[in-house]
């Protein structure tokens, strides 16, 4: 079981080096969940993502640690709405090192037959659909043939 997190902000950082520290760890509540849930503690990997901006980043942060771990195979468990695109970036990105399966979280409230009659949910979609925009544009812009 692999959790990550401890993204920073600018903000957050400069705290840090005024002697800010956090009440607890990072993956603490993450980690009580699991214990609670059963997963034996040996078998949870804790990733600080620290620079992490956006699911390209963070795959390329998590799928990098987890392949020099060993591991073949992952399932990727997101929200509903992120789902699709969680996917093609990690299946993108490691064509032919990494099995990836994606599931959406069970509990995630998002609703696809009726999300626009919520502004929340209106508000994710938007913001999905302007994620694949920006990570085609990035694509683009990458690619030596342009």
């Amino acid at each position: 079981m692999v959790i990550n997190g401890n993204r920073k902000t600018d903000v957050i950082r400069e705290l840090e080096r005024q002697g800010f520290q956090g009440c607890c760890a990072w993956y603490e509540d993450s980690v009580r969940v699991l214990r609670l849930k059963g997963v034996p503690d040996e078998k949870i990997v804790r990733i600080a993502a620290e620079n992490a901006y956006d699911t390209v980043s963070e795959a390329e942060i998590v799928g990098r640690t987890i392949i020099g771990a060993g591991v073949k195979r992952i399932i990727l468990a997101t929200s509903k709405f992120h789902t699709r695109r969680a996917r093609f970036i990690w299946k993108n990105m490691y064509e032919r090192q990494l099995e990836v399966q994606a599931v959406a979280a069970s509990s995630d409230p998002y609703n696809p037959q009726g999300w626009w009659h919520e502004g929340k949910q209106i508000r994710w979609v938007l913001a999905e659909y302007g994620a694949w925009i920006y990570y085609y544009w990035k694509s683009i812009k990458k690619s030596p043939n342009r």
